[in-house]
């Protein structure tokens, strides 16, 4: 693999387009996305929108079907999305990429953090500036780009921007699924991890929530006739806790029991909210074995307990295609003089539904920063122009076939 003067082209439009990729970055950060704020997700998607379409292809909203959650009153509700945008360019060509990334954030409507301020070090806080509106930037900026390398012919790509990867795409798990079965390869726009490594291997995931009814009774007046669902709940949690520590790599994370009222009534409701994460899918089985045994250990007389959700991204184990991948990404990096490393995460993302879908992919090429998911998030501004290189060095390499995206599709057996 070598540099030529078509690459050295495409990098210099890059040099030249640092500024802009930042600051387009930094006036989507005013918008505010959560994934539940419909209005600040529709109003995102109408500023990413235009700018997508500045490439060639074929720009599509695309409807998402309601997801379902449970509320604290035990009742499952539906959870509206707005749509998915997807962009697809040259699909005949014989090189096939799929690109992804998500316009939803966590901060929810109402959030006090709303703005990008410069930090003494020279980085950028700001919501949603790394995790992922800053690799949103750096992807399209990346495409377009490439879209001046000659050999661009020879390489379509889809991409997909969704407004639900922050609640575990439950709605775009279809969408990821059906472009990851259309690939060669994929890249998705996650934040780099610390000092600018990407994530290998990854584990999965899944989110479960259990109802536990009781029966409601008078404190005083009548305390024997009640059954307290907190107290089963609590009691409920404590168990499933004790799976830590018995299965290598899983780890059971309670997050919040709702429930309960005033002070003189034996509460009737309780949801138990946790998080499962799992190295392989065999630990997967082994888990949800003893979730469901916990479960079935609540109910007694009077009480009940019901398990919602399930397991939604599988794990990403760092597989030979994936070495080749990271590899070639890791040599094309070398040509600009940047060192890519990479690490096992814990953490979960679109990656993971890609890599089950038979895609391998890098999800990590998005800015250097760190401290996402808190007012404290920041992304550092010449990330930018360096992201955007490397994604377009790869592209090229891609349609080149320097990087051979169809050989390594078939290391996945």
């Amino acid at each position: 693999m070598r540099l030529d003067p078509q690459d050295s082209a495409v990098l210099d439009r890059l040099d030249a387009e640092g500024d802009h990729l930042l600051r387009r970055a930094i006036a989507w950060c005013a918008i505010g996305s959560g994934s539940r704020n419909l209005e600040g997700l529709e109003h995102q998607r109408a500023a990413l929108e235009p700018v997508m379409a500045e490439l060639p292809g074929r720009v599509e909203s695309i409807p998402l079907a309601d997801s379902l959650e449970v509320g604290p009153d035990g009742e499952t509700k539906a959870q509206a999305h707005t749509p998915a945008l997807r962009l697809t360019v040259r699909p005949e060509a014989p090189v096939q990429v799929v690109l992804t990334g998500h316009y939803d954030t966590v901060y929810p409507a109402g959030s006090s953090f709303t703005r990008v301020v410069p930090r003494a070090d020279g980085a950028l806080n700001g919501p949603g500036l790394a995790d992922m509106k800053g690799g949103i930037s750096v992807m399209l900026g990346a495409l377009a780009a490439f879209e001046h390398h000659p050999a661009a012919r020879n390489l379509g790509y889809r991409v997909l921007l969704s407004p639900d990867e922050e609640i575990g795409s439950l709605a775009s798990a279809p969408l990821l699924a059906e472009l990851g079965r259309l690939g060669h390869v994929g890249m998705t726009y996650e934040p780099a991890m610390a000092e600018g490594k990407l994530a290998a291997e990854r584990k999965g995931s899944g989110n479960f929530h259990v109802v536990v009814r009781g029966r409601a009774a008078h404190a005083g007046r009548d305390f024997a006739s009640g059954r307290n669902a907190v107290a089963a709940a609590a009691d409920l949690a404590v168990r499933l806790a004790s799976a830590n520590g018995r299965r290598e790599g899983l780890t059971l994370n309670i997050v919040r029991i709702d429930g309960g009222g005033p002070l003189n009534v034996v509460p009737d409701l309780a949801v138990v909210r946790f998080n499962i994460r799992l190295p392989d899918a065999e630990a997967g089985a082994w888990a949800l074995d003893f979730v469901q045994a916990a479960v079935a250990a609540t109910a007694a007389d009077g009480v009940s307990a019901e398990l919602h959700g399930g397991f939604t991204r599988p794990a990403k184990p760092f597989n030979a295609a994936q070495q080749a991948l990271f590899g070639a990404v890791r040599d094309a990096g070398a040509l600009i003089g940047q060192e890519i490393a990479w690490a096992s995460s814990g953490g979960v993302c679109e990656g993971n539904n890609l890599f089950a879908a038979g895609l391998p992919n890098i999800d990590t090429l998005g800015v250097r920063g760190g401290d996402i998911h808190s007012e404290a998030e920041y992304a550092w501004p010449d990330s930018f122009v360096e992201r955007a290189q490397l994604s377009a060095l790869v592209l090229a390499k891609f349609a080149t076939g320097e990087i051979p995206a169809a050989e390594i599709r078939s290391m996945m057996g």
